[in-house]
Protein backbone atom coordinates (compact mmCIF):
# COMPACT_ATOMS: atom_id res chain seq x y z
CA UNK A 1 0.00 0.00 0.00
CA UNK A 2 1.00 3.68 -0.60
CA UNK A 3 -0.58 6.64 1.07
CA UNK A 4 0.39 9.69 -1.30
CA UNK A 5 0.34 13.11 0.71
CA UNK A 6 -1.23 16.42 -0.49
CA UNK A 7 1.39 18.46 -2.24
CA UNK A 8 1.28 21.52 0.68
CA UNK A 9 1.68 19.41 3.80
CA UNK A 10 5.25 18.95 4.56
CA UNK A 11 6.81 15.07 4.91
CA UNK A 12 7.55 16.18 9.21
CA UNK A 13 4.55 17.79 9.04
CA UNK A 14 1.52 16.97 12.18
CA UNK A 15 -0.64 15.36 9.26
CA UNK A 16 2.29 12.84 8.31
CA UNK A 17 2.74 12.06 11.76
CA UNK A 18 -0.85 11.63 13.07
CA UNK A 19 -0.65 8.70 9.72
CA UNK A 20 2.49 6.93 11.21
CA UNK A 21 0.92 6.75 15.01
CA UNK A 22 -2.28 5.46 13.68
CA UNK A 23 -0.12 2.54 11.13
CA UNK A 24 1.47 2.07 14.85
CA UNK A 25 -1.78 -0.49 15.79
CA UNK A 26 -0.73 -2.27 13.21
CA UNK A 27 2.80 -4.07 14.33
CA UNK A 28 3.32 -6.35 11.40
CA UNK A 29 3.87 -3.00 8.92
CA UNK A 30 6.58 -1.38 8.58
CA UNK A 31 6.44 2.01 7.03
CA UNK A 32 9.11 4.30 5.07
CA UNK A 33 8.55 8.29 3.83
CA UNK A 34 10.19 8.69 0.29
CA UNK A 35 10.14 12.31 -1.40
CA UNK A 36 9.99 12.34 -4.98
CA UNK A 37 10.70 15.41 -6.59
CA UNK A 38 9.06 15.70 -9.99
CA UNK A 39 8.94 18.46 -12.82
CA UNK A 40 5.86 19.88 -11.16
CA UNK A 41 5.75 19.02 -7.81
CA UNK A 42 7.87 17.06 -4.62
CA UNK A 43 5.23 14.11 -3.78
CA UNK A 44 5.95 12.64 -0.69
CA UNK A 45 4.57 8.76 -0.30
CA UNK A 46 4.46 6.57 2.94
CA UNK A 47 5.22 2.75 2.04
CA UNK A 48 3.47 0.39 4.10
CA UNK A 49 5.69 -3.03 3.84
CA UNK A 50 3.56 -6.14 5.03
CA UNK A 51 0.09 -7.69 5.02
CA UNK A 52 -2.04 -4.71 4.38
CA UNK A 53 -5.40 -6.05 3.31
CA UNK A 54 -6.77 -5.63 6.45
CA UNK A 55 -5.76 -2.07 6.44
CA UNK A 56 -8.79 0.31 5.96
CA UNK A 57 -8.31 2.42 2.88
CA UNK A 58 -11.42 4.43 3.30
CA UNK A 59 -9.91 5.52 6.85
CA UNK A 60 -6.69 6.56 5.69
CA UNK A 61 -8.12 8.40 2.89
CA UNK A 62 -10.18 10.40 5.26
CA UNK A 63 -7.31 11.51 7.92
CA UNK A 64 -5.95 14.93 7.39
CA UNK A 65 -3.02 15.41 4.71
CA UNK A 66 -3.84 12.36 3.11
CA UNK A 67 -4.36 13.09 -1.42
CA UNK A 68 -4.75 9.24 -2.32
CA UNK A 69 -4.59 5.57 -0.93
CA UNK A 70 -2.53 3.23 -3.81
CA UNK A 71 -3.07 -0.79 -3.44
CA UNK A 72 0.05 -2.20 -4.41
CA UNK A 73 -0.94 -4.63 -7.50
CA UNK A 74 2.82 -5.22 -8.91
CA UNK A 75 6.26 -5.87 -7.85
CA UNK A 76 7.16 -2.84 -8.83
CA UNK A 77 6.22 -1.08 -5.50
CA UNK A 78 8.47 2.20 -5.84
CA UNK A 79 8.63 2.36 -10.08
CA UNK A 80 5.39 0.65 -11.05
CA UNK A 81 1.86 2.89 -11.80
CA UNK A 82 0.18 -0.08 -10.18
CA UNK A 83 -2.90 0.12 -12.61
CA UNK A 84 -2.99 3.63 -13.60
CA UNK A 85 -3.23 4.33 -10.35
CA UNK A 86 -0.04 7.10 -10.09
CA UNK A 87 0.72 9.63 -12.44
CA UNK A 88 4.19 9.71 -14.00
CA UNK A 89 6.87 12.23 -11.72
CA UNK A 90 9.93 12.74 -13.78
CA UNK A 91 12.78 14.90 -11.80
CA UNK A 92 14.97 17.56 -12.54
CA UNK A 93 18.53 17.35 -13.34
CA UNK A 94 21.45 20.54 -14.27
CA UNK A 95 18.87 22.40 -15.68
CA UNK A 96 16.99 19.70 -17.56
CA UNK A 97 13.81 17.62 -17.09
CA UNK A 98 13.38 14.07 -17.72
CA UNK A 99 9.82 12.49 -17.89
CA UNK A 100 7.57 10.90 -20.06
CA UNK A 101 6.81 13.76 -22.37
CA UNK A 102 10.16 14.94 -22.41
CA UNK A 103 12.87 13.63 -25.52
CA UNK A 104 16.93 14.57 -25.25
CA UNK A 105 19.26 12.94 -27.08
CA UNK A 106 22.33 11.78 -25.99
CA UNK A 107 25.29 11.46 -28.64
CA UNK A 108 29.14 10.37 -28.74
CA UNK A 109 30.98 7.62 -28.35
CA UNK A 110 30.34 4.57 -26.32
CA UNK A 111 34.08 4.95 -25.51
CA UNK A 112 35.90 8.39 -25.83
CA UNK A 113 39.38 7.75 -27.39
CA UNK A 114 41.32 10.75 -27.93
CA UNK A 115 40.60 14.55 -27.09
CA UNK A 116 40.70 15.83 -30.23
CA UNK A 117 37.64 13.57 -31.15
CA UNK A 118 35.57 14.84 -27.80
CA UNK A 119 36.49 18.13 -29.19
CA UNK A 120 34.72 17.83 -32.57
CA UNK A 121 31.61 15.87 -31.14
CA UNK A 122 31.25 18.47 -28.63
CA UNK A 123 31.33 21.34 -30.82
CA UNK A 124 29.04 19.96 -32.98
CA UNK A 125 26.95 19.66 -30.67
CA UNK A 126 27.23 23.32 -29.52
CA UNK A 127 26.40 24.05 -32.77
CA UNK A 128 23.12 22.24 -33.20
CA UNK A 129 21.90 23.05 -29.76
CA UNK A 130 22.45 19.95 -28.44
CA UNK A 131 23.23 19.74 -24.55
CA UNK A 132 23.64 16.06 -23.98
CA UNK A 133 25.86 13.54 -24.53
CA UNK A 134 26.95 9.97 -23.97
CA UNK A 135 31.15 10.02 -23.37
CA UNK A 136 31.89 6.16 -22.82
CA UNK A 137 35.35 6.48 -19.99
CA UNK A 138 34.95 2.57 -18.69
CA UNK A 139 33.98 0.42 -20.87
CA UNK A 140 33.35 -3.59 -20.77
CA UNK A 141 34.37 -5.77 -23.87
CA UNK A 142 33.71 -9.33 -24.90
CA UNK A 143 37.36 -9.84 -25.72
CA UNK A 144 39.79 -8.99 -22.45
CA UNK A 145 42.16 -7.87 -25.23
CA UNK A 146 40.08 -5.53 -26.75
CA UNK A 147 39.96 -1.93 -25.95
CA UNK A 148 38.40 -1.08 -22.25
CA UNK A 149 38.17 2.62 -22.13
CA UNK A 150 40.46 5.43 -20.56
CA UNK A 151 38.83 5.34 -17.17
CA UNK A 152 39.33 7.90 -14.75
CA UNK A 153 42.15 9.15 -16.66
CA UNK A 154 40.09 11.18 -19.13
CA UNK A 155 37.17 11.85 -16.90
CA UNK A 156 39.28 15.44 -16.26
CA UNK A 157 39.55 16.13 -19.67
CA UNK A 158 35.72 15.38 -20.89
CA UNK A 159 34.62 17.24 -17.77
CA UNK A 160 36.60 20.22 -19.02
CA UNK A 161 35.78 20.26 -22.76
CA UNK A 162 31.57 19.00 -21.55
CA UNK A 163 32.10 22.35 -19.65
CA UNK A 164 33.63 24.49 -22.51
CA UNK A 165 30.80 23.44 -24.97
CA UNK A 166 27.82 23.66 -22.63
CA UNK A 167 27.15 20.37 -22.49
CA UNK A 168 24.46 20.03 -19.69
CA UNK A 169 24.14 16.07 -19.01
CA UNK A 170 26.86 13.46 -19.79
CA UNK A 171 25.94 9.65 -19.73
CA UNK A 172 28.63 7.60 -18.72
CA UNK A 173 28.90 3.83 -17.87
CA UNK A 174 30.05 2.86 -14.50
CA UNK A 175 31.15 -1.16 -14.04
CA UNK A 176 31.96 -0.79 -10.13
CA UNK A 177 31.17 1.11 -7.29
CA UNK A 178 34.22 2.82 -7.23
CA UNK A 179 33.41 4.14 -10.40
CA UNK A 180 30.70 6.04 -9.19
CA UNK A 181 33.28 7.56 -6.34
CA UNK A 182 35.95 8.43 -9.10
CA UNK A 183 33.28 10.42 -11.31
CA UNK A 184 32.00 12.35 -8.26
CA UNK A 185 35.88 13.20 -7.45
CA UNK A 186 36.97 14.18 -11.03
CA UNK A 187 33.63 16.27 -11.40
CA UNK A 188 34.18 18.25 -7.99
CA UNK A 189 37.45 18.93 -8.75
CA UNK A 190 36.59 20.35 -12.34
CA UNK A 191 34.34 22.42 -10.66
CA UNK A 192 31.29 20.60 -11.77
CA UNK A 193 31.23 22.16 -15.05
CA UNK A 194 28.67 19.68 -16.23
CA UNK A 195 26.33 16.99 -14.61
CA UNK A 196 26.59 12.70 -15.24
CA UNK A 197 23.73 10.36 -15.93
CA UNK A 198 25.22 7.04 -14.63
CA UNK A 199 24.57 4.28 -16.62
CA UNK A 200 24.18 0.85 -16.17
CA UNK A 201 25.18 -1.54 -19.01
CA UNK A 202 23.53 -4.28 -20.02
CA UNK A 203 26.23 -6.65 -19.25
CA UNK A 204 25.87 -5.58 -15.25
CA UNK A 205 21.78 -5.63 -15.76
CA UNK A 206 21.65 -7.97 -12.77
CA UNK A 207 25.07 -6.95 -10.68
CA UNK A 208 23.00 -6.36 -7.78
CA UNK A 209 25.26 -4.62 -5.85
CA UNK A 210 26.32 -2.27 -8.36
CA UNK A 211 22.50 -1.43 -8.41
CA UNK A 212 22.68 -0.81 -5.05
CA UNK A 213 25.15 1.13 -5.34
CA UNK A 214 23.87 3.56 -7.53
CA UNK A 215 20.51 3.58 -5.79
CA UNK A 216 21.96 4.56 -2.77
CA UNK A 217 24.00 7.33 -4.17
CA UNK A 218 21.49 10.81 -4.41
CA UNK A 219 23.96 12.70 -6.84
CA UNK A 220 23.54 11.55 -9.91
CA UNK A 221 20.52 10.14 -12.26
CA UNK A 222 20.97 6.40 -13.55
CA UNK A 223 20.13 4.94 -16.94
CA UNK A 224 19.43 1.57 -16.79
CA UNK A 225 20.11 -0.53 -19.59
CA UNK A 226 18.03 -3.63 -20.11
CA UNK A 227 19.70 -6.54 -20.10
CA UNK A 228 20.29 -8.13 -23.44
CA UNK A 229 18.80 -11.51 -22.60
CA UNK A 230 16.61 -10.43 -19.72
CA UNK A 231 13.29 -10.51 -19.57
CA UNK A 232 11.14 -7.33 -19.04
CA UNK A 233 10.04 -8.25 -15.77
CA UNK A 234 13.67 -9.30 -14.84
CA UNK A 235 14.92 -5.61 -15.87
CA UNK A 236 12.22 -3.75 -14.24
CA UNK A 237 13.10 -5.47 -11.12
CA UNK A 238 16.38 -4.52 -11.42
CA UNK A 239 15.12 -0.89 -11.46
CA UNK A 240 13.08 -1.45 -8.31
CA UNK A 241 16.79 -2.72 -6.85
CA UNK A 242 18.07 0.94 -7.41
CA UNK A 243 14.56 2.70 -6.50
CA UNK A 244 14.68 0.85 -3.55
CA UNK A 245 17.63 2.12 -2.12
CA UNK A 246 16.46 5.96 -2.63
CA UNK A 247 17.28 7.21 -5.79
CA UNK A 248 14.50 7.27 -7.36
CA UNK A 249 15.84 9.55 -11.05
CA UNK A 250 15.49 6.29 -13.37
CA UNK A 251 15.39 6.00 -16.72
CA UNK A 252 14.98 2.80 -18.49
CA UNK A 253 16.79 2.20 -21.42
CA UNK A 254 15.73 -0.57 -24.42
CA UNK A 255 18.97 -1.46 -26.24
CA UNK A 256 17.85 -4.59 -28.32
CA UNK A 257 18.08 -8.42 -26.90
CA UNK A 258 20.31 -10.76 -28.12
CA UNK A 259 18.81 -13.84 -30.59
CA UNK A 260 19.56 -15.01 -33.50
CA UNK A 261 15.71 -14.12 -34.85
CA UNK A 262 17.18 -10.20 -35.04
CA UNK A 263 19.43 -11.11 -37.75
CA UNK A 264 21.28 -9.15 -39.53
CA UNK A 265 20.87 -6.81 -37.21
CA UNK A 266 23.15 -7.08 -34.12
CA UNK A 267 20.16 -7.61 -31.78
CA UNK A 268 16.16 -8.00 -32.29
CA UNK A 269 15.26 -4.15 -32.04
CA UNK A 270 12.80 -4.57 -28.83
CA UNK A 271 11.23 -0.76 -29.08
CA UNK A 272 7.50 -1.82 -29.26
CA UNK A 273 7.99 -1.74 -25.74
CA UNK A 274 8.48 1.68 -25.12
CA UNK A 275 4.58 2.29 -24.62
CA UNK A 276 4.28 -0.77 -22.44
CA UNK A 277 7.05 0.57 -19.92
CA UNK A 278 5.29 4.13 -19.81
CA UNK A 279 2.19 2.05 -18.94
CA UNK A 280 3.74 -0.10 -16.39
CA UNK A 281 5.75 2.29 -14.71
CA UNK A 282 6.94 6.10 -13.93
CA UNK A 283 10.10 5.66 -15.64
CA UNK A 284 10.72 7.82 -18.82
CA UNK A 285 11.77 5.35 -21.49
CA UNK A 286 15.22 5.40 -23.38
CA UNK A 287 16.12 3.65 -26.95
CA UNK A 288 19.78 2.67 -28.01
CA UNK A 289 19.07 2.23 -31.78
CA UNK A 290 23.03 1.51 -32.47
CA UNK A 291 23.64 -0.94 -30.47
CA UNK A 292 20.23 -2.56 -31.00
CA UNK A 293 21.22 -2.45 -35.01
CA UNK A 294 24.49 -2.31 -34.83
CA UNK A 295 25.77 -1.90 -38.54
CA UNK A 296 25.85 0.98 -41.21
CA UNK A 297 23.46 -0.51 -43.38
CA UNK A 298 21.28 1.12 -45.41
CA UNK A 299 17.53 0.54 -46.78
CA UNK A 300 16.02 0.41 -50.19
CA UNK A 301 14.53 3.98 -49.48
CA UNK A 302 17.77 5.41 -48.92
CA UNK A 303 17.20 5.41 -45.36
CA UNK A 304 19.86 3.73 -42.76
CA UNK A 305 18.41 1.38 -40.72
CA UNK A 306 19.31 3.25 -37.41
CA UNK A 307 17.45 6.10 -38.75
CA UNK A 308 14.48 3.93 -38.74
CA UNK A 309 14.84 1.92 -35.91
CA UNK A 310 14.86 4.95 -33.91
CA UNK A 311 11.91 5.99 -35.39
CA UNK A 312 10.17 3.25 -34.38
CA UNK A 313 11.17 4.28 -30.77
CA UNK A 314 10.78 8.16 -31.20
CA UNK A 315 7.11 7.55 -32.95
CA UNK A 316 6.07 5.00 -29.88
CA UNK A 317 7.36 7.84 -27.77
CA UNK A 318 10.83 7.49 -26.27
CA UNK A 319 12.09 9.91 -24.23
CA UNK A 320 15.49 9.67 -24.74
CA UNK A 321 17.85 8.26 -27.39
CA UNK A 322 21.50 6.96 -26.82
CA UNK A 323 22.84 7.65 -30.07
CA UNK A 324 26.38 6.58 -31.34
CA UNK A 325 28.76 9.26 -32.78
CA UNK A 326 32.56 9.48 -33.92
CA UNK A 327 34.53 12.23 -36.00
CA UNK A 328 36.53 9.01 -37.95
CA UNK A 329 34.60 5.86 -37.24
CA UNK A 330 37.42 3.93 -39.22
CA UNK A 331 39.62 4.75 -35.89
CA UNK A 332 37.12 4.40 -33.16
CA UNK A 333 38.75 2.09 -30.69
CA UNK A 334 35.13 0.38 -30.28
CA UNK A 335 32.18 0.04 -31.91
CA UNK A 336 33.31 2.10 -35.17
CA UNK A 337 31.13 0.02 -37.40
CA UNK A 338 27.92 1.15 -36.26
CA UNK A 339 29.23 4.93 -35.11
CA UNK A 340 27.09 7.67 -37.41
CA UNK A 341 29.50 10.27 -38.76
CA UNK A 342 29.66 14.28 -37.60
CA UNK A 343 28.21 14.78 -41.38
CA UNK A 344 25.48 12.89 -40.60
CA UNK A 345 24.34 14.57 -37.16
CA UNK A 346 22.12 17.35 -39.00
CA UNK A 347 20.50 14.47 -41.39
CA UNK A 348 19.91 12.55 -37.44
CA UNK A 349 18.23 15.54 -35.82
CA UNK A 350 16.67 17.05 -38.29
CA UNK A 351 14.92 12.62 -38.88
CA UNK A 352 13.82 12.60 -34.96
CA UNK A 353 12.52 16.18 -35.33
CA UNK A 354 9.99 14.61 -37.95
CA UNK A 355 8.88 11.42 -36.32
CA UNK A 356 8.52 13.48 -32.58
CA UNK A 357 6.40 16.05 -34.39
CA UNK A 358 4.53 12.57 -35.87
CA UNK A 359 4.24 10.98 -32.29
CA UNK A 360 2.69 14.82 -31.18
CA UNK A 361 0.36 14.58 -33.99
CA UNK A 362 -0.82 10.67 -32.89
CA UNK A 363 -1.17 11.26 -29.39
CA UNK A 364 -3.50 14.65 -30.50
CA UNK A 365 -5.49 12.47 -32.26
CA UNK A 366 -6.10 9.76 -29.36
CA UNK A 367 -6.48 12.68 -26.98
CA UNK A 368 -9.54 14.02 -29.44
CA UNK A 369 -10.76 10.72 -30.38
CA UNK A 370 -10.96 9.50 -26.52
CA UNK A 371 -12.84 13.06 -25.50
CA UNK A 372 -15.12 12.24 -28.34
CA UNK A 373 -15.27 8.58 -26.45
CA UNK A 374 -16.10 10.00 -23.04
CA UNK A 375 -18.50 13.14 -24.20
CA UNK A 376 -20.75 10.55 -26.52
Amino acid sequence: MIIIIKPEVEPNGPEVSGILEYLRQFPDIKTKISEVSGVSRTVTEIYLIGPTHHIPTETIEHMPGVEKVVRVSSKYRLIGRHGGQLDQIGFEYNGLYFDQNSLHTFIGPCAVDTREHVEIILKNLQRTGVVTARMGAYKPRTSPYDFQGHGKDCLPWVFELAGKYGIKVIAMEVLREDHIDEIADALEKAGRPTGVMLQIGTRNAQNFELLKAAGSQQEFPVLYKRGMGLSLEEALNACEYIASEGNRKIIFCLRGVKTRLGDPHRNLVDFSHVPVIKRLTRLPVCIDPTHSVGTKDRAADGILDIFHATAQGVIAGANMILVEFHPRPELALCDGPQALTMKELDHFLEDVRITRKAYEERKALAERELFKKWHA
